[in-house]
């Protein structure tokens, strides 16, 4: 089946998609029924996690404190509801088109929970979530940080993923071997509230590949005024990190070690940093 994942590749980047990786049903043995896609699809065989990037330049008004909005257009919900969307719904279509079943899962927050009971016996209660971070690591995408963002080789954390799961007998694509974190703590250092605990770091293992990553203050990350914003889909869930200004440390430090196979002609950062405390006072290095 080389031939038809070479096929899916290429379709994929002509849809406009900047990543896509394939892992086959045995990857998502160790995963709990309630975050497992074959929960979904029990006949499926292969999960394809896709994905397009968050342009560096969509975080430049975040960075100099000067815009936040467009980022959460470009960056957040008109990426992931429609232009992301729109690449998942076609190459569903593409799949479907040669015969095989593809069934689109949006990145819903897994801490939405069951909002149902079991059809049967025996049977998860809707709505399953997929572990997307977890998929991502399977599919050979990258490895989950310190600072808990999913870390790519060419777009680091700058992405949005959506997953396809089909009946297409796919190969997995070999786990990423690399180091893109080096758990240097920069991203814990950047935050002003002190919402991120690497000294108490859990380990995780997905696929035998295991990493570190830091504990998060919720209720402190959840009013954090650095460029975290609330979960547009479910204000309890997680807030998207990704323009926050732990992650943004963590971007800097990537380009800086020239870790990233993508560079740019000039540097992300130009200056110190801005910092607001809980209150949105100034403070710290940009003030």
């Amino acid at each position: 089946m080389e031939e038809l994942k070479e096929s899916l590749r290429s379709k994929a980047k002509e849809l406009g998609a900047d990543l896509i990786g394939f892992a086959s049903r045995d990857r998502f043995g160790e995963l709990e029924e309630k975050h497992n896609p074959f929960a979904i699809f029990p006949e499926g065989k292969s999960v394809i996690v896709m994905g397009r990037r968050i342009t560096r330049g969509t975080l430049r008004g975040i960075e100099e404190g000067s815009n936040f909005s467009d980022y959460t257009m470009f960056g957040n919900h008109w990426l992931n509801d429609e232009f992301v969307a729109i690449s998942c719904y076609d190459l569903v279509c593409f799949i479907e088109n040669m015969g095989w079943e593809a069934v689109p899962i949006f990145p819903n927050p897994p801490e939405a929970g069951a909002t149902g009971v079991p059809v049967r016996k025996g049977r998860p209660a809707p709505n399953v979530c997929p572990d997307f971070d977890y998929a991502a690591v399977a599919c050979g995408l990258g490895e989950i940080a310190l600072n808990g963002q999913l870390l790519n080789p060419d777009f680091g954390s700058l992405h949005r993923l959506q997953m396809i799961i089909t009946d297409a007998p796919l190969e997995s694509d070999p786990l990423f071997e690399g180091g893109l974190c080096d758990g240097c703590g920069e991203c814990a250092a950047a935050c002003p509230l002190d919402a991120l605990d690497i000294e108490n770091a859990r380990e995780i293992t997905i696929c035998g590949k295991t990493m570190r990553i830091g504990t998060y203050d919720s209720v402190k990350c959840g009013v954090c005024k650095n460029g975290a914003f609330a979960n547009y889909l479910l204000k309890t869930a997680q807030p998207d990190r990704k323009a926050a200004a732990c992650n943004r440390a963590c971007i800097v430090c990537l380009e800086q070690r020239g870790a990233l196979s993508r560079g740019f002609e000039n540097e992300f950062r130009k200056r110190d940093p801005w910092q607001l405390d809980l209150l949105g006072r100034p403070a710290g290095r940009g003030e």
